[in-house]
């Protein structure tokens, strides 16, 4: 099965060499599997805890942030220390933190019903960092030694690889729904199953060397692939998140915002003094796309359960969007091999983003039998974006190593956690906003509507650069207090219908990130023509 096995030694020792590659491949498929339990049940039940804490769209589009962004974190930083201490000690390390995961998430259910609503939220606030942390430790390990043990068809063995990411939306997904009104602490519970599994498999097992080890290049050589463009990324974003972070929501002084903006600067000038180099013009442009693209796909998929639910209402559970479309993604990256050598991977990433647009356009109008229509486009446009930029990036810069091919999904978990998120729950907020103004019916009561302006919100801000209007229940409640009561009733369940109804006006908007991805991959594809095509740089050729 492996590429870098020997041809020296017995048939007996190569017999058993390619048993433990299996082994290999799919425990790192399986620890894949793990991070995608924990993502999908934390989704699915993100409406439940804003419900239960008391969140608005982008409060609860940063909950849900907390458990990607510090992603980025761990691969990147892994990164750069892996080759040093070893994919098993990051293995284990990704295990521990899955294991405190589900005993932070139980426990939050029960602290919960305990009447310590505080004390939950901080559980399962600094659990999902936990989580977030032990799901980019996994992508620090799985990646480069996959690209390692298969250097001549990287993008086919990626796109396999990563078929585990929407394998466990699909088993997680079925699970979770099947529960139904099941308590939540059990679809959290859910993680430790293909937890332990990966563990078990892996424990036992030797790890290959990577090959930009194997092959000489130097440390700091792998730095200048990276180099200062690439950290002028990470360090705006590391800034960004900060001052989310620390602030919870609230205002920073002028000085804490300077602080956190002298780290983003410490990044970029630490890049830049040690690695001396501007960094690959390639690696920079792939960085760029990547933000859209992870907000296409993980951003998107995080927020598709809550924006479909006023949809879908009794007729189905919005849970099945995600979980049909995932299992599209499962099935054809396990095929991924033929359509990558038909199209190139920049064709693929090219044709995958028309259909993306196709498919969140038509999502965002479905209705009835014209949402499978549309979620089909949307899954098969999604499903070779994350694995085939990864081969890309592996091909095109392999003395980047572990580094630059873990930072590309560091950048986009990082600026999807970061600003997709927040973002597309700011965009959920203003076209609930939009249906409420418009309404025949709620412009009957002026102190609700006025003007063509609900007068029930609230000005709010992300980082205070992203500025949205949020609906005040409190403020609802205030404008409809003088109608009578069978009026009030009325009018607050038309003030509901309108806001769960249309929030998948959303998608709409959303077709920007993939317009932005199909511009940077025709430019791409228009480069490698210029040069004669696209060839998979080769170390050592």
């Amino acid at each position: 099965m492996s590429e870098t096995i020997s041809s020296a030694g017995s048939p007996a020792t190569l017999s058993e060499a390619r048993r433990d590659d299996q082994r290999l491949f799919w425990g790192c498929f399986l620890a894949l599997v793990t991070t995608a339990f924990g993502f999908i049940a934390r989704m699915f039940l993100i409406n439940t805890w804003a419900q239960e804490f008391g969140l608005d769209g982008p409060q609860a589009g940063r909950l849900a942030g907390i458990g990607i962004w510090p992603f980025a974190v761990s691969i990147i930083g892994f990164s750069l220390v892996i080759d040093r201490i070893g994919y098993k000690v990051s293995m284990v390390l990704a295990f521990a933190g899955h294991m405190v995961w589900v005993l932070m998430g139980v426990s939050a259910y029960f602290v919960a019903k305990a009447n310590q609503p505080q004390a939950a939220y901080a559980l399962l606030y600094w659990g999902s960092l936990v989580l977030g942390l032990a799901n980019g430790t996994v992508e620090a390990f799985i990646n480069p030694v996959v690209a390692t043990m298969f250097s001549r068809d990287k993008t086919k063995w990626l796109n396999i690889l990563h078929a585990g990411w929407p394998g466990g939306l699909v088993a997680a997904g079925m699970l979770v729904i099947f529960l139904g009104q099941a308590e939540w602490w059990l679809k959290v519970g859910l993680l430790a199953l293909p937890a332990i599994l990966y563990f078990i498999l892996l424990i036992p097992l030797r790890f290959p060397v990577q090959e930009r080890v194997a092959s000489g290049v130097t440390y700091r050589e792998m730095l200048s692939e990276f180099g200062i463009l690439g950290a002028l990324v990470v360090g705006c974003l590391v800034a960004l998140q900060l001052m989310d972070f620390f602030s919870a929501g609230a205002s920073l002084t002028a000085g804490q915002k300077a602080f956190f903006i002298a780290i983003g600067a410490g990044i970029v000038a630490a890049s830049g003094f040690y690695a001396r180099a501007l960094g690959r013009p390639l690696m920079f442009v792939l960085v760029l796309i990547m933000m859209p693209l992870a907000t296409t796909e993980i951003g998107t998929d995080g927020w598709i359960t809550s924006i479909m639910e006023g949809v879908a209402q009794a007729r189905f559970h919005p849970g099945w969007i995600l979980v049909y479309t995932s299992l599209i993604m499962m099935v054809l990256r396990f095929c991924a091999g033929f359509i990558v050598h038909a199209l190139s991977p920049l064709g693929l990433l090219a044709v995958s983003s028309a259909l993306a647009i196709a498919g969140l356009f038509l999502l965002s109008q479905a209705a009835g039998v014209t949402i499978l229509v549309a979620a089909t486009l949307y899954g098969f446009g999604k499903t070779f974006f994350w694995p085939t930029m990864l081969g890309v990036v592996s091909e095109q810069t392999p003395k980047g190593g572990a580094l630059t091919l873990n930072a590309i999904s560091g950048i986009g978990m990082l600026a999807v956690g970061t600003l997709g998120f927040p973002y597309i729950g700011a965009l959920k907020e203003a076209k609930q906003i939009e249906a409420i103004a418009a309404s025949p019916e709620c412009q009957q009561a002026p102190a609700l509507v006025s003007g063509g302006q609900l007068m029930a919100t609230e000005n709010r801000s992300i980082y205070e650069i992203i500025h949205y209007k949020a609906i005040s229940d409190q403020a609802v409640g205030k404008a409809l207090a003088s109608l009578s009561e069978d009026e009030r009733a009325r009018m607050l369940k038309t003030v509901t219908r309108l806001r769960e109804t249309s929030n998948q006006r959303a998608l709409a908007n959303m077709t920007v990130f993939p317009i932005l991805m199909l511009a940077g991959y025709l430019i791409l594809l228009a480069y490698f023509r210029s040069r004669g095509g696209y060839r998979p740089v080769v170390l050592g050729s």
